[in-house]
């Protein structure tokens, strides 16, 4: 069974336009459907309080109409939709005898055609698409047969054609019969109009239509305007992560974004301040350091042993070095540095020469970097291969969004579990790449460092045919 959750918008973005537009949508049709009963009701009365004025009008008419200019008048009130007849019998039955109670079934053209013509005796039915007319004709008036020109319209067994015209809730047509005074009925078959509009017309769904795509194109301008400040402030949480000293985030947008911005400017400071702490610690250790150390330096010169005197000075710059090494990775040189325009292939080129590595590539590629960071970083890469492995080989390659160095040796490699445990600062391990020990267990700790700096990183993988493989990524 598939989750549903998966077709959800993966974004801020797309999950609040889909609330919007889901909430919208539901507003929009309960608006539609409470003004469609509303509208369909209001057109019914106001139907048929025209058609009751038509005919209360036309019955006041043909009462005043001599008997012989009648079927003139009926004739040329006829329209396609309204036929009119004039005879000795009503069309449609009259209501059973309820024993004197009131009806209860009165239809709102009676209602409005009784409010009219007070008085008068008055049947109306009305027949859906289909449904057979109940007309019954009354017993006989006792009357003689219709003189010449009485129109008849409308018989007992005939069913009218009401045509195709019906318009859905709405009846096809109307029958309404009404005593006159001089005991004639005038029969009345109001049709409904074929060509009437229902609901879902144009001139109904454009107007709808198109105030819900302009509603939807303004919620998307809002909803990506507000979660613009989520945006930058994403941007500004990956670029601490190269560089603690960047900018502050700007403080704008709604409120709870204002608040998540200054939590973060302030994590940045603190961040910050700690880091300055920190090198500040260091560096006045070193500098007290240096101090006992060049006088042990110079007690040492005083050993008359050579062979203890080099001992103890090749002690002292090793202590040198750390002091040196472990200040330059406090500090952070690579982050802090300014980034200009690094030709990589010509500078990795040199290292190799430098190093006695075989290296392959493109004769240029240009990354934006600190040079000093990155060169140091590779270089230490290579000192580890050279101190480690008889021989290696780096690969550069470089496509349009990052640069890939590939640095192959063949020495022991390292167990599985220390891939990533290497790379901890003043972490050494001496039993499996025991070649020759030394070292301050932070040249690839300072490379790691360096690359991630520059929006890189650095990872170790053990070859197949023996030996460490490492894959250095930069963006181009």
């Amino acid at each position: 069974m598939p989750d549903w959750r998966r077709m959800l918008p993966d974004t801020l973005v797309g999950r609040t336009i889909l609330v919007l537009l889901g909430g919208l949508v539901a507003s929009q049709l309960a608006a539609v459907l409470l003004f469609s009963l509303n509208r369909t009701e209001l057109a019914a009365r106001i139907d048929s309080r025209h058609l009751a004025e038509r005919v209360a009008g036309f019955v006041n008419l043909v009462e005043s109409t001599p008997e012989d200019q009648r079927e003139h008048l009926i004739r040329s009130a006829e329209t396609p939709s309204l036929h009119i007849g004039w005879g000795y019998q009503p069309l449609v039955r009259p209501p059973p005898d309820m024993g004197g109670a009131p009806r209860s079934d009165v239809s709102p053209i009676e209602t409005d055609l009784a409010e009219r013509l007070p008085g008068r005796v008055i049947h109306s039915a009305f027949r859906l698409q289909g449904e057979p007319l109940n007309a019954q004709a009354p017993p006989p008036l006792g009357r003689p047969p219709p003189p010449p020109g009485m129109i008849v319209l409308f018989d007992r067994n005939a069913s009218p054609d009401l045509g195709t015209g019906m318009v859905k809730g709405r009846p096809a047509a109307t029958f309404i019969s009404v005593a006159l005074t001089d005991g004639t009925w005038l029969n009345i078959m109001a049709q409904a109009d074929p060509h009437h509009e229902g609901r879902w017309h144009v001139g109904f769904l454009g107007p709808l239509l198109g105030g819900l795509v302009v509603v939807i194109v303004l919620s998307v301008l809002a909803v990506r305007r507000a979660s613009q400040p989520l945006s930058l402030l994403a941007a500004a949480a990956d670029r601490l992560g190269r560089d603690v000293g960047a900018p502050p985030v700007a403080v704008e947008g709604p409120l709870e974004v204002r608040a998540a911005a200054m939590a973060f400017n302030r994590m940045q400071f603190r961040l910050r301040r700690f880091v300055e702490d920190r090198t500040q610690m260091i560096a006045a250790i070193s500098h007290d350091l240096r101090t006992p150390l060049t006088r042990m330096r110079l007690r040492a010169e005083f050993v008359e042993d050579d062979e203890a005197r080099f001992k103890m000075l090749d002690d002292l710059d090793e202590m040198e070095s750390m002091i040196a090494e472990t200040l330059a990775f406090a500090r952070d040189d690579a982050a802090r540095e300014a980034r200009e325009p690094v030709d990589l292939a010509s500078m990795l080129r040199d290292l190799c020469e430098q190093f006695e590595t075989r290296f392959a590539g493109p004769e240029r590629a240009v990354i934006s970097a600190g040079p000093t960071g990155v060169k140091r970083a590779f270089a230490n890469l290579l000192e580890n291969a050279r101190k480690y492995a008889d021989s290696a080989q780096m690969t550069m390659s470089v496509d349009e969004s990052r640069v890939t160095v590939v640095l192959d040796d063949d020495g022991p490699g390292l167990p599985e579990a220390e891939l990533e445990r290497v790379f901890a600062p003043f972490y050494r391990l001496e039993t499996s790449r025991n070649r020759e020990t030394g070292g301050t267990g932070l040249g690839l700790a300072v490379a790691r460092s360096a690359v991630r700096a520059h929006g890189g990183d650095i990872a170790l993988a053990n070859r197949a045919e023996g030996g460490l493989s490492v894959t250095v990524t930069l963006p181009a």
